[in-house]
């Protein structure tokens, strides 16, 4: 049954300045009238600087993030949201949701269900899944995601959240995070990265590298859409050579295949990158070179089938990369991306710059497992490359 617009807006308001607020979205038009966005977002947030209330407005070329403070800063944006002609309003706090349609004649139709669970009922912790980017956030269906593609998103963000420090998401974090995504394809993890990032208040520009011009026009067009273009940029290059400018905080390398995840990490290395996270994809060099050299005394039975060799080959590819990316200064963890009944190239390289100069230990300890099975990787000879030589 219709409600009064006034009422449900009331309520709505109650809510958004409610501190068990969990999230809420107003868009849509009235009839006849065009609010400033076409999307707000709300939602509470932890900065060192204290709680604060996160809004997200796009105005269909750009989203705009700022954190208000809780009391009379809060009150006054929220009534200037509530003031602007939505359509819709969906508003989550930890015991009810609330939905309002406003209708063609003005009215409000309000559907209110409650949060609380169940005696019976799994604990949030059990839930089957709260993802970090929402299901129905617009930028999943710009890409077609379907739940297969929306759960190796969430995976992704999660690795993407532990790897950076807490004081990217503060405003203390004076710079723009630059991150660079190589081999990016048709980008929908780089385009999750940007999402994630900038609805969590990072100031943050993304560029996607990849070897096709077309997926080049087609990824910018898409950012046009969705109203990143000013912040998430397209080039067309090779991993080892696109031009990048100025270098990047965050390289990302997701299921670039074979040798090119050691290309990125090449070239992350070059660039000096805080953090690094790449999840390989094929391992075709070092199982070749498995092939031509025989194995080591008494380890003949891991190499001497096929689906052996190449199940080996990914385990001692993904080793000496992380032992490489040591070496040059960096903590690396092999971590699971996404489960295995998903993909089986379901590993991730995390890296975080130390700095840490390597020691003779770790040096013996590589040099020993190269020449034990007589293969060189790749990442090693780029690597040797370099001008310092280290």
């Amino acid at each position: 049954m219709p409600e009064q617009l006034s009422e449900a807006l009331a309520e709505v308001r109650a809510l958004l300045l409610d501190p068990e607020l969990t999230r809420a979205v107003a868009a849509g038009r009235r009839r006849g009238q065009s609010p400033a966005y076409v999307r707000a977002e709300l939602r509470p947030v932890a900065l060192k600087s204290g709680p604060r209330l996160q809004i997200v407005t796009n105005d269909g070329t750009r989203p705009h993030t700022r954190n208000v403070s809780q009391g009379s800063e809060a009150d006054a944006a929220v009534d200037a949201l509530l003031a602007e002609p939505f359509g819709n309003w969906h508003v989550e706090t930890a015991t009810a949701t609330v939905q309002v349609r406003i209708t063609k004649k003005g009215d409000a139709q309000v559907h209110r269900s409650a949060a609380e669970r169940a005696a019976d009922a799994p604990a949030a912790h059990d839930r089957e899944k709260n993802y970090l980017l929402d299901p129905g956030d617009p930028l999943f269906a710009a890409i077609g995601a379907n739940a297969a593609k929306r759960r190796q998103v969430d995976a992704f963000l999660r690795a993407l959240a532990a790897t950076l420090p807490a004081s990217v998401f503060t405003d203390d974090y004076a710079r723009p995070l630059r991150v660079v995504d190589l081999g990016c394809g048709n980008a929908y993890l780089t385009f999750a990265a940007y999402r994630y990032l900038s609805g969590r208040g990072v100031d943050v520009e993304v560029t996607g590298v990849d070897v096709r011009e077309d997926q080049r026009r087609r990824n910018t067009a898409l950012a046009e859409e969705l109203g990143y273009g000013d912040r998430v940029r397209f080039v067309a290059g090779t991993i080892l050579a696109a031009s990048v400018d100025p270098a990047p905080d965050l390289v990302l390398a997701l299921h670039a295949c074979d040798t090119a995840t050691d290309e990125a990490l090449a070239r992350a290395v070059r660039w000096n990158a805080r953090w690094v996270l790449a999840a390989p994809c094929c391992h075709h060099d070092i199982a070749a070179q498995l092939r031509d050299n025989p194995a080591p005394a008494p380890y003949n039975l891991l190499t001497a089938q096929g689906i052996l060799r190449e199940r080996f080959a990914d385990v001692l590819t993904d080793s000496l990369r992380a032992a490489l990316l040591r070496l040059r200064g960096y903590r690396v963890e092999v971590i699971e991306f996404v489960g295995s009944q998903h993909t089986p190239r379901n590993l991730l390289l995390r890296a975080r710059r130390t700095d840490a100069a390597a020691t003779t230990g770790q040096r013996a300890e590589y040099d020993a497992l190269v020449t034990a099975w007589g293969v060189t990787p790749r990442l090693h000879t780029l690597l040797d490359d370099e001008p310092d030589g280290r």
